[in-house]
């Protein structure tokens, strides 16, 4: 069996129509696009924004039935304050996809003093998924859906797995380089080993935990770094899947039953893909699921336990 995936014996999957999703990361982008095509298909949708503004313009073009939740993901407390907030809403959470994402240039920190692209992209759903996760156990069968990328192979050929997770450069010394490209690709890596790591903690349960890459996307993404930055996301915009492309996937994770016992699979265009070797390890991902409850003192309730 490919170590990547843990297949679970899973009631069959009776998609999303009158579920509750609760994604962050929704008002742009593929999140948007994706928010759009689920509550079409009936879901019951809460979109967390950084902004209510941002958020309300979101929900008008999603149209229909749309909750607010307002968190940023760069705070820890927001971050637990949302997972409340949700606790204290949602009877039943079915799916919970972790969407927002950023990409930053230039080294920066977060008010709890961890570096914002490892605060954002990775201890944010961290966090976010611990807290829920009680809920969504009781909601089961139910799937955490997480955005990650091929850019999780941004690194040297030469570094080794251990040192494609930033275990003893936390604060980003030594992985900021052009565009901050080798950061953001550790955070990518991050996910994945998130996801496979959870999938094997919830062994035996109905929950499952996927993640996929959506493609480059026309989109917002990326666009807060600078003129340069900006010109080179225009020039690549012809070569570029449209959001609702990139969503595609995430959408049919949500609602297919096709990806049923497959959790801790990595997944592209729909299919199962074959990430990198060092997103495959199950050591590694053990170790980042533990200096991750250090880095947040975050751990799941009720506490899961890998399964030997």
């Amino acid at each position: 069996m490919d170590r990547q995936f843990v297949f679970n014996d899973v009631t069959t999957w009776q998609g999303i129509a009158g579920r509750r999703i609760l994604i962050t990361g929704a008002t742009n982008g593929i999140g948007l696009a994706a928010a759009k095509e689920l509550g079409r298909r009936g879901a019951q949708l809460a979109i967390v924004a950084r902004s209510r503004e941002r958020a309300d313009v979101a929900a008008r073009q999603i149209g229909g039935q749309v909750d607010v939740l307002v968190a940023d993901l760069a705070s820890q407390a927001s971050v637990r304050r949302l997972a409340a907030e949700g606790l204290e809403r949602y009877p039943r959470i079915d799916v919970l996809v972790n969407n927002a994402g950023a990409i930053y240039s230039r080294r920066q920190f977060t008010e709890d003093g961890i570096e914002l692209t490892w605060a954002v992209n990775h201890l944010a759903p961290f966090v976010l998924t611990s807290l829920l996760l009680e809920r969504l156990l009781a909601s089961e069968p139910a799937r955490v859906i997480t955005t990650a990328s091929e850019a999780h192979r941004v690194m040297p050929p030469f570094v080794s797995g251990s040192a494609r997770v930033p275990f003893d450069d936390l604060r980003g010394d030594a992985a900021y380089g052009p565009l901050g490209l080798r950061r953001y690709g550790q955070t990518k890596l991050a996910n994945i080993l998130f996801t496979l790591e959870l999938a094997r903690r919830l062994q035996g349960s109905q929950v499952e935990a996927f993640c996929f890459h959506p493609g480059l996307v026309a989109s917002g993404f990326n666009r807060n770094n600078g003129s340069l930055i900006r010109l080179l996301m225009t020039l690549s915009r012809p070569f570029s899947r449209s959001p609702e492309q990139g969503a595609d996937t995430l959408v049919w994770l949500a609602d297919s039953a096709e990806p049923g016992g497959q959790s801790g699979g990595y997944f592209t265009d729909r299919h199962r893909a074959s990430s990198s070797a060092a997103a495959q390890d199950a050591e590694l991902a053990r170790r980042l699921w533990e200096l991750s409850e250090e880095q947040t003192g975050s751990r799941p309730k009720p506490e899961i336990a890998p399964t030997l």
